[in-house]
């Protein structure tokens, strides 16, 4: 029986955070996009911005837009050296996330969208699929840091580029519905 009532308290204390969170905000993010197993571009800068729809109580729909700037990458064949051309990526998309807790939160995310990969000679849009985990920290009301990590796929026909993001942003509460 104590057993049953701690879990019941413990399970109380997570969504008591969220059952007030239901509303619209907007956030910031900046971070590094890493490159998984390819050869022809280096790690870049990222940053974008996102829109948290809290619809009810431990789950959120996130619209987001990033871009980012993926480095040179040079390459030695024999003695000639050969350097290729970062891409400039741009997303769009929307995550679905999991939100548990209050002043700090885990939330586990999926998500779909569109990236747009483009340098000399190459400019094409592809179907996105990212997944992570992020931690949020609510040190004041209404506002919100957030650390993210997250793989992304960007997916043409059966193979796809796949990037390592690692993120830090805040983001704040415009209004919020009881």
């Amino acid at each position: 029986m104590k057993r049953l009532f701690v879990l019941t308290l413990v399970a109380l204390g997570l969504t008591a955070g969220t059952a007030f969170a239901r509303g619209i905000g907007v956030g910031a993010f900046a971070g590094m996009s890493i490159p998984v197993l390819q050869d022809d571009v280096d790690k870049g800068t990222m940053f974008g911005l996102r829109a948290p729809v809290s619809l009810v109580p431990l789950f959120t729909v996130e619209p987001y837009f990033a871009s980012s700037a993926l480095g040179d990458k040079t390459e030695t064949i024999g003695v000639i050296e050969y350097t290729r051309e970062g891409f400039e990526e741009t997303a769009f998309g929307v995550n679905a996330m999991l939100t548990l807790g209050g002043p700090v939160s885990f939330y586990p995310f999926v998500g779909l969208g569109q990236t747009s990969l483009k340098r000399t000679g190459f400019d094409d849009s592809f179907t996105t699929y990212n997944m992570g985990l992020g931690v949020g920290i609510s040190p004041a009301p209404k506002i919100s840091v957030h650390i993210r990590g997250e793989l992304q796929a960007v997916v043409d026909g059966d193979v796809s580029r796949k990037f390592a993001n690692v993120t830090v942003g805040a983001s704040y509460a415009l209004f919020s519905t009881p």
